[in-house]
């Protein structure tokens, strides 16, 4: 490899051997030339711009929307390793969703002490609407992204937990699309197990979560805020690959106590919405009264039980990164059991101590909003220059609460195609989890980030990163 580093490789394991997962992808790429593959990588951006695999760019005025950048060499995961990372997964969406109904249920995790009362009273995203509501099924949450980094050969993190509207399923689809298109003969002699079956389980997993009154099969639609959103294409894509409706607020309207879509024969009744609208611009009758992006009255035919909502409403206050903290607790409460994947360390800024603590090693940690995403408000200690940690330092002291601090993780790395060759690159990972009564669906595989800049740890497209193919070998 054309550089060294410090850290995990996730290719080599840090030595001259190429570790097994990568075996057989080493043998096919030392025998291809680096020229060809140069070309192949251009055509896949091709592939890319054609298809108009875009993201768009909040706040800035040039170039709204964005080629996500592919890396064309696969991130490779055994079967056994995927095997660990699926129970603890499992695991962890089974118990956020025990989470969700208590909390906005007997609360009995509260009553217990084992995460602060005032930490759900005083969150944004806790719902008052949402007490006391049974959502069909169960199901909070019906699909769910999680956030996992590597740092040793059997050493993985949960970094976040994506329960409101996780999005970078649609990468995953067109990111192995573009590889079997581009190199059908790795897949011929390394077997990869299938990704491309999401969209069919997606509309399965939604179905079975239909309200009780519904008849025949259930109608599905994808709601979008528009054209103006940074997922747009993957609510698009979605739909398109599901065989449903994409809607917007002003399709939809209530009659007879359900929810329709306009259609050229009239309004048609929808059973499930699976929505890539923010909570507090879902329903202007009963959240932000100038939303033009959600349904006025949706609430009420989701408390009368005549729609299901996916993700349900409510769910964002799993994604808060102080609630992460507690998660532990959170999955030893509800399963009884011990949590299989591990959280980063992280202190509580509201608590004194910790805000103390972070304050003296501001340089050296990684700090976020706890409501944060994208990698956007937050402050990569290390990498920040001391201006930038001086400005950070009165956002922080302004509104301690607002935040949560991390140790710099050594990231694993995963080698990337240079002009010299292969060099490494840190990289996380984001399965998909799909919940429904029947249980829980993981993909085998997920969204790798990879941030492109040698050195770098901020992986988000947002902020200059890429996304990687990932293999999950078949054993």
């Amino acid at each position: 490899m054309a550089e060294t580093t410090q850290f995990f490789d996730e290719m080599t394991g840090g030595t001259s051997e190429v570790r097994r997962p990568y075996s057989g992808y080493d043998a096919w790429f030392s025998g291809e030339d680096i020229k060809d593959l140069r070309k192949k990588s251009i055509d896949a951006e091709a592939f890319f711009r054609r298809t108009g695999i875009t993201f768009n760019v909040y706040g800035e005025a040039e170039a709204d929307e964005r080629l996500i950048p592919f890396d064309i060499v696969p991130r490779i995961i055994s079967g056994r390793e995927w095997a660990r990372l699926t129970r603890g997964i499992e695991q962890r969406v089974r118990a956020i969703n025990a989470f969700l109904y208590d909390i906005y249920h007997r609360q009995e995790i509260l009553r217990a002490g084992r995460v602060p009362v005032d930490l759900i009273a005083r969150n944004e995203a806790f719902l008052p609407q949402m007490i006391g509501m049974q959502p069909p099924g169960g199901v909070y949450t019906h699909i769910v992204g999680t956030d996992l980094v590597r740092t040793g050969e059997d050493e993985f993190y949960v970094l976040e937990d994506n329960a409101r509207t996780p999005s970078g399923v649609s990468y995953m689809l067109e990111n192995r699309e573009t590889m079997l298109q581009m190199f059908p003969e790795l897949f011929s002699r390394i077997k990869v197990a299938p990704v491309q079956d999401y969209p069919i389980q997606l509309r399965r997993s939604l179905a079975a979560c239909a309200p009780v009154a519904t008849t025949g099969s259930p109608c599905v639609a994808v709601l979008t805020p528009g054209i103006h959103n940074s997922a747009y294409f993957e609510h698009a894509f979605l739909a398109d690959q599901m065989g449903v409706e994409l809607v917007e607020g002003h399709d939809l309207r209530v009659l007879d106590g359900r929810i329709t879509m306009r259609t050229t024969r009239g309004y048609k009744p929808i059973d499930v919405i699976y929505r890539r609208v923010d909570d507090d611009f879902l329903d202007p009758l009963n959240f932000n009264p100038d939303s033009m992006l959600g349904v006025p009255g949706i609430m009420d035919v989701y408390r009368a039980g005549g729609i299901t909502i996916a993700n349900a409403p409510g769910t964002g206050i799993a994604d808060d990164k102080a609630i992460y903290s507690y998660m532990p607790d959170i999955v030893e409460f509800y399963t009884g059991e011990k949590a299989i994947l591990k959280n980063v360390p992280t202190w509580r800024c509201s608590e004194a101590d910790s805000l103390a603590y972070v304050l003296d090693n501001l340089a050296d940690l990684v700090v976020k909003e706890v409501h944060g995403s994208g990698g956007y408000g937050m402050l990569v200690g290390p990498a920040a220059s001391k201006k930038e940690v001086a400005a950070f330092r009165k956002k922080l002291e302004a509104r301690p609460s607002n935040y949560i601090a991390q140790p710099t993780l050594a990231l694993s790395t995963c080698p990337i195609l240079t002009k010299s060759g292969l060099a490494p690159r840190h990289v996380d990972l984001r399965p998909f989890a799909l919940v429904s009564p029947q249980g829980c669906t993981i993909t085998p595989g997920g969204l790798t980030r990879v941030a492109l800049k040698k050195g770098s740890l901020v992986v988000n497209s947002s902020q200059g990163g890429g996304t990687k193919d990932t293999w999950v070998l078949e054993e």
